[in-house]
């Protein structure tokens, strides 16, 4: 069976219905959209549309339905923040001043979409789902993507793989992705924008710029630091951001697991809703943070070899404590 044939019935497979722990999750697929569904209730939909200068998971929502990702730019909603066109969904990217062999993934921006009838490069373009499937348990999406240079040439193959598994009144992500060049040689440069990140909603923000919406958001790590003050370019295993909506309580957690690259990875958490974990970044934190003797660093892969990041992104309903999310952490790292 080729490749072609293989996605065709994937996505005849998976847009049954298969129960999951009292939950029935399936996917729907639309254009260069897929939907993870649970129920009746959308949670995610992963969308590559070629015009994009990433693909993205957006929009985001709680398990009950609250949206958790920002709307601009895809949406201009008033009264909603409009800072950084460029931090959208939930994306995997790096580099805002040529830092990947002298291109820029991160601060690409998405003004308005359609944002033209080619696409901007640099580019992280989606070229394949090489394999999928559903069980009982969970939803698995293995992609196949090219970050491509300003100069049109593929410069990195990232191989990325996604698992959605939904529990009552929570779900979580789990990424898997390795990076391995096309090029002789890569080098990712030393800078603070990126990595694995999230635009939140302005509510679930600590202070969002926008009016529309009262931000409630609260940062925490794992060492137990607090707001944006105490856990901006610091290491740590896990940062949980919880806040309120419409009288419930949401929050969301990106977990770092021990066998990623540079474990414990940088934060890059902002007040106004950027939340980010940087395993490659590192002189910009320790700057920022006074850090006497603050050291650069890079990472290099020569072809052949492959960098390796692994992160969970829990999304829960209903309070919970740093006991309970060291819990939830020590269940991920094992």
């Amino acid at each position: 069976m080729n490749l072609h044939h293989l996605v065709v019935a994937f996505f005849v497979l998976i847009s049954l219905h298969i129960s999951v722990k009292a939950q029935t999750l399936h996917l729907e697929k639309d254009g260069q959209k897929v939907m993870i569904i649970s129920g009746d209730q959308t949670l995610a939909t992963y969308w590559f549309d070629s015009l994009l200068s990433k693909p993205i998971l957006y929009p985001v929502m709680s398990p009950s339905g609250i949206p958790i990702t920002r709307q601009f730019p895809f949406e201009d909603v008033e009264g909603e923040s409009h800072d950084h066109p460029h931090h959208t969904g939930v994306s995997f990217t790096y580099g805002s001043d040529h830092e990947v062999n002298g291109n820029s993934f991160w601060a690409n921006p998405h003004d308005k979409i359609p944002i033209g009838e080619k696409p901007r490069l640099p580019q992280i373009r989606h070229i394949a789902f090489e394999d999928a499937e559903a069980t009982p348990d969970k939803v698995k999406m293995i992609c196949d993507l090219h970050w491509i240079g300003d100069d049109g040439i593929p410069v990195l193959l990232e191989k990325r793989i996604m698992e959605f598994v939904v529990d009552k009144d929570q779900y979580y992500i789990d990424f898997s992705i390795k990076l391995s060049p096309f090029a002789a040689t890569v080098t990712f440069e030393d800078t603070k924008e990126g990595m694995f990140a999230i635009r939140v909603a302005d509510w679930l923000a600590e202070n969002a710029n926008g009016t529309l919406y009262q931000s409630t958001g609260r940062y925490i790590n794992a060492e137990g630091d607090q707001s944006e003050e105490g856990i901006w370019g610091k290491r740590s295993a896990w940062v949980n951001l919880q806040g309120a909506y419409a009288g419930k309580t949401v929050g969301l957690t990106i977990m770092h697991h021990p066998s990623s690259l540079n474990f414990p990875t940088y934060w890059h958490a902002r007040g106004y809703g950027c939340f980010a974990a940087n395993p490659i970044g590192q002189k910009a934190y320790q700057e920022g943070r006074n850090l006497e003797h603050p050291e650069e660093r890079t990472l290099t892969l020569q072809k052949g070899e492959e960098a390796l990041f692994k992160f969970r992104m829990l999304i829960y309903e209903g309070p919970r404590t740093k006991s309970q999310l060291d819990q939830d952490y020590e269940i991920y790292s094992n």
